[in-house]
């Protein structure tokens, strides 16, 4: 199968793994994040694989990880620190 959201089908195999916890689902998810072809924006393909493997798995983990990863990434605070004291 030639699919160019999961080339290596790792998202596929996850949800095939009997008994696999969020932090196995996490790790796999980063190796696909690190690995994922370019030229698509990676939001847009978590949306398919939410798509393509969630209505069908809803209480998996790794369906609670791709949905995590829709989530807006939290906005870092100031960070404290001799620079920033100078900087004032």
């Amino acid at each position: 199968m030639n699919d160019d959201i999961d080339p290596k089908g790792l998202i596929r195999e996850s949800y095939r793994i009997e008994g696999i916890k969020g932090p196995e689902c996490r790790s796999i998810f980063l190796e696909w994040a690190i690995s994922r072809p370019e030229g698509r924006e990676a939001t847009d393909a978590v949306a398919l694989l939410l798509d393509r493997h969630g209505k069908d798995f809803p209480d998996h983990p790794m369906t609670k990880v791709l949905a995590d990863a829709m989530e807006p990434a939290l906005q870092a605070g100031r960070r404290g620190g001799a620079r920033a004291r100078r900087l004032s």
